[in-house]
């Protein structure tokens, strides 16, 4: 009789062949990193050969794994071509997108129950983390859509709002100003330091954060002030001081991978629509 390869098996192989490590992989394909490693070893019996071969801390495929490799992408393009065709335009999922802490609270509520009502087939994965962060998923295929922030001029941007400033106006009275600032990689971080610098004011990070909850909090406790846009606060927030100098606008950008199902195309024009609702 032959083998029988189940195909979450080599999309897991796949995985972690395309993503590097373990690790990544499991967070593409849903499954913890011990029940992955179990999937891999089922998948050697099957064959009856090793397909991986540690190298330190990376993951090296021999040669059996090579050969299989090929066969495995070719096998999962059949396969998602004929769940496709034979589910005549139902969503099969998962629809996965990621989103900048600014749009989270917005979009998490607001966007993804309105697609879940719409779909309620669908599964969706969600992941809130920075723009640079959800390119490089995005780039990894671990992501369908993407949510952030970049240039006025960007090619995927979707809307253009200006950046603003945030928190207690004393603090600019200082002779040094009082930063409170998310972590690095940040646009709005950087366009900050850059506007003070330019005005040839001083300036300290008093806060800095990765959390957006967190960076609100120490804002409204005057414990620095801060620039985003007005979805941090809103517009009636903002803080106007001649000392403290105009900042660039900032680019809603609504990115995808070229591969989307129906879902995720779905998924994303939902988002266009509520970010330029925005």
């Amino acid at each position: 009789m032959p083998v029988n390869l189940p195909t979450n098996l080599l999309r897991s192989f796949v995985a972690i062949v395309e993503t590097g490590s373990m690790l990544n992989a499991s967070e593409q394909v849903f499954v913890t990193q011990s029940a992955l490693s179990l999937q891999i070893k089922r998948l050697e019996e099957l064959v009856q050969q090793t397909l991986f071969l540690r190298e330190g801390r990376r993951l090296a495929l021999t040669r059996a794994g090579t050969v299989l490799l090929d066969y495995a992408r070719r096998v999962l393009v059949l396969h998602d071509e004929a769940v496709a065709a034979v589910s005549a335009g139902r969503f099969v999922g998962p629809a996965r997108i990621g989103m900048v802490q600014d749009f989270a609270d917005t979009l998490l509520s607001g966007l993804l129950s309105r697609f879940a009502e719409l779909h309620p087939d669908a599964q969706i994965y969600a992941r809130v983390a920075g723009t640079a962060e959800l390119q490089a998923l995005l780039d990894r295929r671990e992501l369908d859509i993407l949510l952030g922030f970049a240039a006025p001029n960007d090619a995927s941007a979707v809307s253009v709002a200006p950046m603003s400033w945030y928190g207690e106006s004393t603090l600019v009275d200082r002779p040094v100003i009082s930063l409170a600032v998310l972590e690095e990689p940040c646009r709005f971080r950087e366009a900050a330091i850059r506007g003070l610098e330019d005005a040839g004011l001083s300036w300290r990070i008093a806060v800095e954060t990765p959390n957006l909850a967190t960076l609100k909090a120490a804002v409204s406790a005057g414990l620095g002030i801060t620039c985003r846009t007005r979805l941090f606060l809103g517009d009636d927030s903002t803080l106007d001081h001649e000392r403290l100098p105009t900042l660039p606008n900032v680019a809603a950008i609504l990115r995808t991978s070229d591969q989307l199902d129906d879902a995720g195309s779905r998924l994303a024009e939902l988002a266009r629509e509520t970010v330029l609702a925005l």
